[in-house]
């Protein structure tokens, strides 16, 4: 089975509830992955706006 990603802020999740933006819509289309391991010092997730440590989807469709 195939991942699904926020559409809002583009982190896997698992559940029915994004724990990140607290939203529930999700999409089974995405490309490409990245894992922030401490994303307060990662310059790549201040370009992408991210906060919060975690997998992420590069691109959200």
């Amino acid at each position: 089975m195939k991942k699904k990603a926020c559409k809002t802020c583009k982190i896997f999740v698992d559940g029915d509830v994004c724990p990140v933006c607290k939203r529930d819509a999700f999409s089974t289309n995405w490309q490409g992955r990245i894992h922030f391991v401490n994303a307060e010092k990662s310059f790549i997730a201040k370009q992408m706006n991210v906060t919060a440590d975690g997998e992420y989807a590069i691109k959200v469709r």
